[in-house]
């Protein structure tokens, strides 16, 4: 269980090519529009830069400085090196975002971890489905019929605002409910 998550949460698990970030980025209008407040959090399996080289937080980060942060008038950004044994754990992550302003997190990756995740499934790949192992899928979004049933509300991969709209009915609604109940 994740104990540091303060707000709902629901990930994205596919294998490598299935169109996770897409997805994410036609939800997270759909999910602004019904008033929430969303964050994301996305693993990488790499290295990876989101600073770009000629840059002053590149040079800087670059000469030795172990956190950099970027700020301006619209927005700031905190970069920490770090060295790992091995992938971050979601749990951990949570620790280090401040979820005070947010209403829903999206995760992207960390599929093998146990939190509420949709399946996103395209036959085309050749790839198992993750739902027939993983417990902890609550819908499956397709891109084409699957052709058999599964025990979890499938979707159309390319009809998001039905997405949402799960997301709304089942990961949001429930949480606010849960949450009115404590105060």
């Amino acid at each position: 269980m994740l104990q540091h998550a303060r707000v709902p949460i629901v990930g994205f698990a596919a294998w490598s090519g299935t169109g996770k970030t897409t997805l994410l980025r036609h939800l997270l209008p759909l999910l602004r529009a019904r008033g929430l407040r969303v964050g994301a959090v996305k693993h990488a399996h790499h290295e990876f830069d989101i600073d770009h080289v000629g840059k002053d937080s590149y040079e800087l980060r670059k000469a030795g400085a172990e956190r950099i942060l970027i700020a301006s008038r619209k927005r700031w950004a905190l970069m920490v090196e770090r060295e790992l044994a091995r992938e971050p754990v979601l749990d951990q992550v949570l620790k280090d975002l401040d979820q005070s302003a947010l209403d829903l997190l999206l995760v992207e990756g960390f599929k093998e971890e146990s939190f509420p995740k949709i399946e996103l499934y395209r036959p085309v790949l050749g790839k198992p489905l993750l739902c027939h192992t993983d417990p902890d899928i609550v819908a499956v979004a397709s891109d084409s019929p699957l052709g058999f049933d599964v025990d979890v509300p499938v979707f159309d991969l390319n009809q998001p605002a039905s997405i949402a709209a799960f997301i709304w009915s089942n990961v949001i609604r429930p949480n606010a409910a849960s949450m009115a109940c404590k105060d």
